[in-house]
């Protein structure tokens, strides 16, 4: 099933046909095979993103070269890198598509002409910014205060069907526990289903 962006956009506030069709007159859409990365550590995000169809993920590479999945999104997610595509700034986080996706996105410069264009739009922007921070702060609480089993169940109640779309280790290294610690969580979970 595909989302639609200026649906998911105009759940939040009506658009105006004026602010449509600017949108429409930006957006790109492209079609990307999983492994595809949208974004490298070390540049610019200069894009916002909006997952049609499909499945990413956000990761960084620790000291000792492993693989720290921070995020997974999947279809009617908008995503960035928050730090660079708000600062213009180099990205510490690599952005993976792992599922062939279809993907929309807009400019860093044309959402601030459309900033700066349509002020309806900046209150919409500010809902979308509050929903990802808001759940970003519940990540790092989940992580302070759940256990492995909690982050696990939560993980599938949010993303049905990871198992088919992420790794072992990358689902692991979401919920900040070892593969061995993720098998035992999951056998666990099979004997008392």
């Amino acid at each position: 099933m595909e989302a639609d962006l200026f649906q998911t956009l105009a759940f939040i506030a009506p658009l105006s046909a004026g602010l449509q069709k600017a949108f429409g007159n930006y957006i790109v859409e492209e079609t990307y095979a999983k492994k595809h990365r949208l974004l490298d550590e070390g540049q610019v995000c200069k894009r916002v993103y909006f997952i049609k169809k499909g499945f990413a993920r956000a990761y960084y590479l620790a000291k000792d070269g492993k693989e720290c999945t921070c995020w997974f999104m999947g279809t009617g997610d908008i995503m960035i890198s928050v730090y660079s595509f708000l600062t213009q700034r180099p990205a510490a986080e690599n952005i993976e598509i792992l599922e062939d996706s279809i993907i929309q996105s807009i400019s860093w410069n044309q959402l601030q002409s459309i900033y700066a264009d349509f002020p309806e739009y900046n209150y919409i922007g500010r809902i979308v910014t509050e929903k990802y921070y808001i759940l970003s702060e519940e990540r790092a609480l989940l992580l302070r205060t759940s256990t492995a089993e909690e982050r696990y169940h939560l993980l599938l109640k949010t993303h049905p069907g990871i198992l088919q779309k992420a790794s072992l280790g990358q689902i692991a290294s979401y919920l900040c526990i070892s593969q061995e610690t993720l098998s035992r969580v999951r056998g666990r979970k099979s004997i008392l289903t």
